[in-house]
C-alpha cells in the first residue's frame, strides 16, 4: 500500500477572518474557547461545591494573567535564554508581544513561543495568591482547576496544529502530516498526538470527579492531572523534532526534563498526601 497517498498536507491560513487590517487568528481563538470551556467548566464546578459565585471571576483574571505570563517566560527562559537574555531589545521582546526589526523599528507579531510548563508554574503561583485573597482552600481551587485545565490544554495544542508549530519528526506512518510552511517531509502530528490525549483525560478526570467529589480538597484531581499531562507529554516528545538546536545532543529534550518534577508532584498529590487531613475543610 502506497501510505504517501494518505498523508494530511497541511497548509491551513493563521488568520481566520480579518476585522479591517487586524486579522484574527486560529491560535488565539483556540485559547479563547478553551479558556472559556475551562471558565465554564470551573462555574459549574463552584455551583456544585457551594462556593459563592463571586468568587469565581477574580479566578478566571488570576489564572488567564499567570498562565499567559508564565508560558512565555518559560519559553524564553526555558528554551532561548542565550537569546532573549542577550541584549535590552531582546529583553524587551520577552515582555511584549513585539519584535525589533533590522531597520530599528518595532513590529507587532504576538507572542511567538508559550511553554506549557511555564504556564504550569504561573499558574499555581496564581491560585496561591487568589486563594489567600479571596479565601477559597488552596487544595480545593487545584482539585478543581485539576478537572477542567486539561480541556483548555486541548485546545491550545490545536492552536499549535493550526500554527504548524511544535512539529513533530519525519516519518512514513500513514497518518503524517506534511506541514508545507515547514518542508515537504512528512511528519508526526505531535500537537495532534497531544491534542487527543489531552481530551481523553479531560473525560477520564470528570468522569472520576462525577463518582469521587468527595475528593475535592485533598489534591487528588490536581495530582491525577499533572501526571497523566506530562507523563503523556514525556512519551509524546519522542516523536517531535527538537525545538532549540542545543536540545541535540541531549538524551531527554527539554520537554522531558521539565516534566519529570511535574510527574513527581503529581504523583505526591496523589498518593503522598493520603492519610493527612483534607486542607480543603479549613
Amino acid at each position: 500500500m502506497n501510505f504517501e497517498l494518505l498523508y494530511i498536507v497541511w497548509n491551513p491560513s493563521e488568520v481566520i477572518f480579518h476585522l479591517g487590517s487586524f486579522g484574527i487568528r486560529w491560535y488565539s481563538m483556540c485559547w479563547l474557547v478553551g479558556l472559556l470551556l475551562g471558565y465554564l467548566l470551573m462555574r459549574r464546578l463552584y455551583k456544585e461545591q457551594s462556593i459563592a459565585d463571586e468568587k469565581l471571576d477574580p479566578l478566571f483574571v488570576y489564572i488567564f494573567l499567570s498562565v499567559l505570563i508564565g508560558a512565555r517566560l518559560g519559553h524564553c527562559l526555558f528554551y532561548q535564554p542565550d537569546y532573549f537574555l542577550s541584549s535590552w531589545t531582546h529583553f524587551v521582546e520577552m515582555l511584549l508581544p513585539i519584535h525589533h526589526m533590522p531597520d530599528g523599528s518595532w513590529r507587532y507579531v504576538g507572542f511567538e513561543g508559550l511553554a506549557s510548563h511555564g504556564g504550569v508554574i504561573g499558574m499555581i503561583l496564581a491560585i496561591l495568591l487568589y486563594s489567600r485573597n479571596v479565601k477559597v482552600p488552596v487544595w480545593t481551587v487545584l482539585d478543581n482547576m485539576g478537572v477542567c485545565s486539561c480541556i483548555t490544554a486541548t485546545f491550545i495544542r490545536l492552536g499549535n496544529l493550526m500554527n504548524s508549530e511544535i512539529i513533530g519528526k519525519v516519518t512514513d506512518v500513514p497518518w503524517a502530516f506534511i506541514f508545507e510552511r515547514v518542508d515537504s517531509h512528512p511528519r508526526h502530528p505531535g500537537q495532534l498526538y497531544e491534542a487527543l490525549a489531552y481530551a481523553l483525560f479531560f473525560f477520564i478526570i470528570y468522569a472520576v470527579y462525577r463518582r469521587r467529589r468527595d475528593r475535592v480538597g485533598t489534591g487528588y484531581f490536581f495530582g491525577l492531572c499533572i501526571t497523566l499531562v506530562f507523563t503523556a507529554r514525556f512519551f509524546i516528545e519522542y516523536t517531535k523534532d527538537i525545538q532549540v538546536d542545543f536540545e541535540s545532543g541531549m538524551p531527554l529534550d527539554m520537554g522531558q526534563l521539565l516534566s519529570i518534577p511535574f510527574i513527581a508532584i503529581g504523583l505526591y498529590c496523589m498518593f503522598g498526601r493520603k492519610g493527612m487531613r483534607k486542607l480543603g475543610a479549613k
